[in-house]
């Protein structure tokens, strides 16, 4: 059982779905650095500040918004910049801390757990060692599993359908407003965590029903949160 956590057993197989960057891996910095160097390679002068809002989008999805009419030649020249720069950048990632425990708790209270994620498989790879959590993780999904990156619900679709579950049975966790979104076309409720960079309003406007600073303020919250809501029997104490 993790530290923190008093979770019993649910009696229905429910789930949470958790995004991975700037949610359980303090990397969204790094992502916006990273194709703030790819669009200056073509030539692009782009506000980082504004960059960074887009992350969380898909790939594509964050092009059409920064770079309106972007070239096929020019969008693929730029996401392989993006994914070289930030290469770079893997051994400074790190998990947020209780990272870890919360995937844990999760899982010792019966609930299935999914890594909803878009980043690139390769990158997705890295971020998993890094939570070394694998014995609590049910399922998990890449940019490659989905046609339409968030805030399309795609990947959240992919990874409920790897998990055999429906909208109905989880909660998302995300830290970007497209994951907010992404989970509300979906109807699947979803927590918000600040520690990607995006504000509490931000979040809240965009629909998270809750919103907690980082990994380890929610699992301290954990017992009232709508993760513990997921059980029809509620939390054994």
């Amino acid at each position: 059982m993790a530290q923190g956590s008093n979770f019993g057993s649910f009696e229905k197989k429910r789930g949470v779905l958790f995004d991975v960057d700037g949610t359980l891996i303090d990397s969204s910095y790094f992502h916006a650095l990273a194709w703030w160097q790819a669009f200056r390679r073509e030539g692009l002068d782009i506000q980082i500040s504004a960059i960074h809002r887009c992350v969380g989008m898909g790939g594509d999805k964050l092009l059409d918004h920064l770079v309106p009419g972007c070239t096929p030649a020019m969008r693929e020249d730029l996401k392989s910049a993006h994914g070289a720069v930030f290469s770079t950048f893997w051994p400074s990632l790190r998990p947020f801390a209780a990272a870890r425990d919360l995937l844990a708790a999760c899982s010792d209270a019966g609930l299935a757990v999914g890594l909803a994620s878009s980043a690139q498989e390769r990158d997705l790879d890295v971020t998993r060692g890094l939570l070394d959590a694998g014995q609590f993780i049910d399922a998990w999904t890449s940019s490659n599993d989905a046609d339409e990156g968030k805030p399309a619900p795609d990947i959240l679709l992919a990874c409920l359908e790897r998990l055999k579950l429906s909208p109905a049975d989880v909660v998302f966790v995300g830290d970007a407003v497209w994951d907010i979104k992404a989970a509300a076309a979906i109807g699947v409720p979803a927590i918000a965590l600040t520690c990607g960079g995006i504000s509490e309003a931000e979040l809240r406007d965009a629909g998270a029903v809750e919103v907690y600073d980082n990994p380890r303020h929610l699992l301290e919250n954990l017992e009232s949160s709508s993760i513990a809501r997921l059980g029809t029997g509620g939390v054994r104490t």
